[in-house]
């Protein structure tokens, strides 16, 4: 996931989709191939079920090459431990703390990026412990994530201070068209459940953003 920042004004951000959780790789397979082709995408991001280590690796490396032959980088939600045995690309921690355990088994090979981060003080401690991204506006274990108001300031302020990509968090394609100012923008579930399909729900969502960010 490379850094925009140099051109933050005349380049869109890229996409990070954010994949529901792998229970069947057949389907997920059928679902973000679409979704992969449809534009440029960044990063994957997969959401673990409850399951053994094996089952869940076995899943993990049946729908990597759909991911990684695209260009995206497959991260694992919150699964560290998995990722080199997996062959996925890193991991998304949730919280600074969580950050600092898993980062030396990710650093540098692979990627370490951080959600969760409730304020300003916490996405600045995931930084100086070595993310690759902060993530803002992502839901937490029970659902619930900042106003939008509060996601849209707080992405702003990042992109102007720091040089650790900023992800910003989208729940719907209303909000992609406000989030322009970001080095990626994250699609929510929302886009494998859309009913025109996820290849048309990501081409909507990066339109929405070219045409914001060149207007």
């Amino acid at each position: 996931m490379a850094d925009r920042s140099q051109n933050t004004a005349a380049k869109a951000p890229r996409l990070y989709l954010v994949a529901p959780p792998l229970i069947d790789p057949a389907e997920a397979t059928a679902a973000l191939g679409p979704a992969l082709a449809a534009a440029d995408i960044a990063a994957v991001l997969i959401p673990l079920p409850a399951a053994d280590e094996r089952t869940l690796i076995n899943r993990i490396k049946e729908i990597a090459p759909t991911v990684q032959e695209r260009g995206a980088a497959l991260l694992l939600d919150g699964r560290a431990d998995l990722v080199a045995r997996a062959g996925a690309d890193g991991a998304h921690l949730t919280g600074a703390d969580a950050l600092r355990e898993a980062i030396g088994a990710l650093k540098p090979a692979r990627i370490a990026g951080a959600g969760g981060l409730e304020s300003r003080h916490d996405a600045m401690l995931a930084a100086e412990a070595g993310a690759d991204y902060v993530m803002f506006g992502d839901p937490g274990p029970a659902g619930k994530r900042p106003s939008f108001e509060a996601i849209h300031e707080r992405v702003a302020w990042w992109t102007e201070v720091f040089e650790v990509p900023c992800v910003a968090y989208a729940a719907s394609l209303s909000e992609v068209d406000l989030l322009g100012a970001a080095e990626f923008v994250a699609l929510g579930p929302f886009i494998f459940s859309d009913p025109r399909g996820p290849a048309a729900a990501v081409a909507d969502a990066a339109a929405r953003l070219e045409a914001e960010t060149s207007g």
